[in-house]
């Protein structure tokens, strides 16, 4: 498995972990009272548009070639980054 495979599987194995607790804050929407459910479909909406730019960059370095790789490896530490942390906040709003 070459370095860039490794890295495209730990990036896949994050994005469906997150994919998966985001899933798990909808469903508690859905079972908030009204006045926070406003409040978590906020959230989640802002959560909905940072999974989708990191899966944007994630497909695009499946689409790039193995020696140009390492070139978007910043952006995409940087859409990770942005995710992760909103997950994590969003986790502790929705306790």
């Amino acid at each position: 498995m070459s370095r860039k495979e490794a890295y495209e599987k730990k990036l896949k194995a994050q994005l469906d972990e997150w994919g998966k607790e985001i899933e798990k804050l909808k469903l508690k929407a859905d079972k908030a009272k009204a006045e926070q459910q406003l409040k978590y479909y906020k959230v989640l909406e802002e959560l909905k548009a940072k999974q989708k730019t990191a899966a944007k960059k994630f497909q695009e370095l499946k689409d790039t070639g193995e020696d140009a790789w390492e070139d978007l490896k910043a952006g995409i530490e940087k859409a990770w980054s942005a995710l992760g942390e909103a997950v994590k906040a969003a986790v502790s709003k929705f306790k």
